[in-house]
Formats: C-alpha cells, sequence, structure tokens
C-alpha cells in the first residue's frame, strides 16, 4: 500500500491511506491478533469505516490497508484459535457490518500468505493463528463472491497489483463525474 500511495502521488493525486487500526484498538486497551474480540472487531470495523470516509473530503483516491473485511477475518480466526464457537447474532451482525461497506470498494487485493516470510517483531503473531487469518480471508471472499486481486509474494505479483491499481485509478479520473474510488 505504500508503494501505490507513492506512486499514485507522483502522478498528482491527492491519496490518502488508512492504516494503523490495530495499534490505535492497542492504544485504547482493546485485544488483537488471537485474543481478537467481537468488541474489538466491531471497533476496527467502524473506525476505519470512519477514516476512510473522512479522507474522501480531501483526497482523489483512499486506499486502505485492512478492509473491514480482514477485521471480521481475524475475529472468527481468533474464535477457531481459542477453541471458542460464535455467537450466530454476534457474527451475523458484523458480517452485515462488513457488507454494507463492501460495495464502495473499486478494488480488492488480497494477499497470499507466505510461511517463509518472517513476521515483524513488533507483532504477537502465532504460525497457526497467521494461517487461521489467511484461510478465513479468502473463505470470506469465496463465500462472498468477492472479486479481489490475489497478490502473492512476488515482485512480478507486487508490480501487477500497483500496475492495476494505477489503471483502474485512471478508468476513473477520465470518467466523468470523477467517482473517488476507494481501493
Amino acid at each position: 500500500m505504500r508503494r501505490a500511495e507513492m506512486e499514485l502521488r507522483a502522478t498528482g493525486l491527492r491519496v490518502a491511506r488508512v492504516h494503523g487500526l490495530g495499534k490505535r484498538a492497542a492504544a485504547l486497551g482493546l485485544p488483537k491478533m488471537q485474543r481478537h474480540t467481537a468488541t474489538s472487531t466491531e471497533w476496527v470495523i467502524a473506525a476505519g469505516i470512519a477514516d476512510e470516509l473522512a479522507h474522501t473530503t480531501d483526497s482523489d483516491v483512499v486506499l486502505t490497508d485492512r478492509a473491514p473485511i480482514d477485521a471480521i477475518a481475524y475475529y472468527t480466526a481468533a474464535l477457531e484459535f481459542r477453541g471458542e464457537p460464535s455467537k450466530p447474532s454476534t457474527t451475523e451482525r458484523l458480517e452485515q457490518l462488513v457488507a454494507s461497506q463492501a460495495p464502495r470498494y473499486e478494488l480488492l487485493l488480497a494477499t497470499q500468505l507466505d510461511p517463509a516470510e518472517p513476521v515483524v517483531a513488533t507483532h504477537d503473531y502465532d504460525p497457526r493463528y497467521r494461517h487461521l487469518v489467511d484461510r478465513h480471508i479468502h473463505d470470506w471472499l469465496f463465500k462472498t463472491a468477492s472479486t479481489y486481486q490475489l497478490v502473492t509474494n512476488t515482485d512480478d505479483s507486487r508490480d501487477q497489483a500497483i500496475a492495476l491499481i494505477k489503471r483502474r485509478v485512471a478508468f476513473y479520473e477520465n470518467s466523468a463525474p470523477y467517482n473517488d474510488p476507494q481501493l
């Protein structure tokens, strides 16, 4: 996302990037990663949506690093990791919140987990949990028939994703009226 942001800015676009929701949640004392709860999930989803909407007023493009779909995947993976059942009414409410935002995204990129890639030292990531999150994200995308671009941990795949982002933004720039794409 940082690279996409820099490349789009280089074309003269005003670009905002929504990121750091996990750090903000942790600063508020909300649990994250394998300790994710319904409350922390709802906060991440709502805060991300609020940030995205706030940026639409002063940006040509809003890039979201960790869309709401990620929050629900982290939550359901945390439940599985801990061996806890989900409360259907809670899961349904969170899924509805995610689904309400989904139509706003013009492009979804879904990274594919590379188990060989080391985890950033500041992350409290259990390897099993990491695999569960990846599976839950891709299960959600499949379940909802979401169209997305898979991005693997190769330079070629990342280059293709950046090119796709630039083509999508150029398409909307050349459309009238301009429809502030949210990626």
